[in-house]
C-alpha cells in the first residue's frame, strides 16, 4: 500500500545529526534514510531511531534524489538533509496543504545558523528549497548535480514554516565547501563561453559584497552579515581564477 507521506534523508557520514532529524520527521507516515556509503555510525543509529535504510550509490545530488522518487513507495516525498529539522508548526502546515493540495511542489523557506549565528539576511533568508515533492509530478534535471533544479508539473506553491539548518559549523567547512562550489561554477561559465576579463577579477567580488551586504541587507546582520559578504566576494573573486586556470588547461 503506497505511503502518504515520505520523508526521505539523504546521507553519507551523518552520524552527528542523523538522530535528531529523523525525531524531527515522525510525524510523517514513513522515514527513509537514503544512504550513499557512509562509513560511520549513521545506518546503524538510523536503524536503532526506526527508519527504514535504503542504499544507493552516489552519482550526484539530483540522481541521488531521483533515485529515492523512484525507490520510495509514497504519494509525497518530504526531503530533508541529515543537518536539517522539521518542526510541530511545519508539520500541521504540510499536513493541512496535503489535506487539499493546491499544487505538485512546494518550496520550503529555511533558517540557515552559520557559525552558530541564525542568518536573516546576507542571502541565507528565505533561501527556499523545493522539498515537499508529488512523486509522479516531480524529477531532478539530470544535468544539475549541484543546486539542483525540479522539473514540476505545473507550478509550485509555498510554505511558511521553515526548515531549521545547521548550516557551516566552523570556518574550515565554509572554506571546503566553497572551494568545491567555486570549481562548479567556474566550470558552468566556461560552458557558456564566458571569458575571464581582467577587469572581472575587480568588479564581480565588488559587485557581490554590495550585493549581499547592501542589496540583501547583510548590514543588519551586523559584524557576521559584514564576515559573510567579505567571504562570499572573496570566494567570487576565486570563481574567476579557476575560470582562468581553465582556459589555461583548455
Amino acid at each position: 500500500m503506497t505511503t502518504p507521506l515520505a520523508a526521505v534523508i539523504l546521507t553519507r557520514n551523518e552520524e552527528a545529526h542523523i538522530r535528531a532529524c529523523i525525531e524531527s520527521v515522525r510525524w510523517t507516515d514513513r522515514v527513509v534514510v537514503f544512504d550513499s556509503g557512509s562509513e560511520d555510525r549513521t545506518v546503524a543509529l538510523a536503524e536503532e531511531s526506526g527508519a527504514e535504510v535504503m542504499f544507493h550509490a552516489w552519482k550526484g545530488y539530483a540522481s541521488q534524489r531521483n533515485a529515492a522518487l523512484e525507490a520510495v513507495d509514497a504519494d509525497w516525498i518530504l526531503f530533508i538533509d541529515a543537518d536539517e529539522r522539521s518542526s510541530p508548526a511545519q508539520a500541521a502546515e504540510i499536513r493541512s496543504i496535503l489535506a487539499a493540495p493546491a499544487h505538485h511542489g512546494y518550496w520550503i523557506p529555511r533558517h540557515n545558523y552559520i557559525f552558530g549565528r541564525l542568518t536573516r539576511h546576507t542571502g541565507w533568508y528565505p533561501d527556499y528549497q523545493m522539498r515537499l515533492l508529488h512523486r509522479g509530478h516531480a524529477r531532478y534535471d539530470p544535468q544539475r548535480e549541484v543546486h539542483e533544479l525540479v522539473l514540476l508539473d505545473g507550478e509550485p506553491g509555498y510554505l511558511a514554516e521553515p526548515f531549521i539548518h545547521y548550516n557551516y559549523t566552523s570556518l574550515r567547512q565554509f572554506r571546503e565547501k566553497q572551494r568545491r562550489y567555486v570549481q562548479y561554477d567556474a566550470q558552468i561559465l566556461k560552458d557558456q563561453g564566458i571569458k575571464p576579463r581582467p577587469h572581472k577579477f575587480v568588479t564581480m567580488p565588488v559587485r557581490h559584497f554590495i550585493w549581499r551586504f547592501i542589496t540583501l541587507k547583510g548590514y543588519r546582520d551586523g559584524l557576521h552579515g559584514l564576515r559573510l559578504s567579505l567571504l562570499m566576494a572573496w570566494y567570487e573573486f576565486q570563481k574567476y581564477r579557476h575560470l582562468q586556470r581553465l582556459y589555461w588547461y583548455d
